[in-house]
């Protein structure tokens, strides 16, 4: 059996899909799951990047593309009142709420969070009431405020970008790192041992010369 680690930010509608897919992509494959939450701000600031909801044309692409996603997998999407918005009393309840032996949230905990933000009928992410309600129902180990949870969240991103991850959702499996919901397949076809995987897979990414912008 095989360890995944899923690290995810619930601002985020393509890791919500994923998640939901997750089961089903990888259906026959041997494997656990780890959910790591992370803070996607602070991805974008470490590699200079701006997020695809923050500038207008790209945000309209990729919110047309996520409903159509969902729409042909059969999952319900409904966007927040506020998008994007700051995520980081979820990710603080995530790890407030580790249930599993090395304190990471369960799959159960992950779901309640992505379902309040992408189930929420349209509802703001972050109305302080709807936020309370979701702690009283997941009944956190840790106070979500604390400076326990806010360092764990902060070692998470830091370890995150340690391995080179840039975006959510990413998958780290034996070493590699799998971003986007489109890179399931990718990640079935490395579980179920492909052969690619020995050799192109490295090759693939060897850097080559190239124009610098900047």
């Amino acid at each position: 059996m095989k360890t995944l680690d899923f690290w995810f930010d619930a601002v985020s509608p393509y890791a919500y899909l994923a998640f939901e897919r997750l089961p089903q992509a990888l259906e026959g494959c041997s494997y656990r799951v780890r959910y790591r939450p992370l803070l996607f701000g602070a991805l974008l600031n470490h590699w200079g990047q701006l997020g695809p909801a923050e500038f207008e044309p790209k945000r309209a692409w990729t919110m047309r593309q996520v409903h159509w996603l969902a729409h042909e997998a059969g999952i319900e999407l409904a966007l927040p009142a506020q998008h994007p918005f700051n995520p980081l009393a979820l990710q603080r309840l995530a790890l407030a709420c580790g249930e599993t032996a090395d304190a990471l949230p369960s799959r159960r905990v992950v779901e309640a969070l992505f379902h309040h933000v992408w189930r929420g009928g349209g509802a703001d992410a972050n109305d302080p009431a709807r936020l309370q309600a979701l702690e009283r129902e997941l009944a956190p180990a840790l106070d979500p405020r604390s400076d326990t949870v806010k360092a764990r969240l902060r070692e998470h991103t830091d370890e995150a970008i340690a391995l080179g991850i840039f975006g959510v959702p990413t998958i780290a499996c034996e070493g590699r790192l799998f971003w986007g919901l489109d890179a399931l397949p990718m990640l079935r076809a490395a579980l179920q041992g492909d052969p690619w995987f020995d050799g192109p897979w490295q090759e693939a990414a060897r850097p080559r010369p190239g124009v610098k912008r900047r």
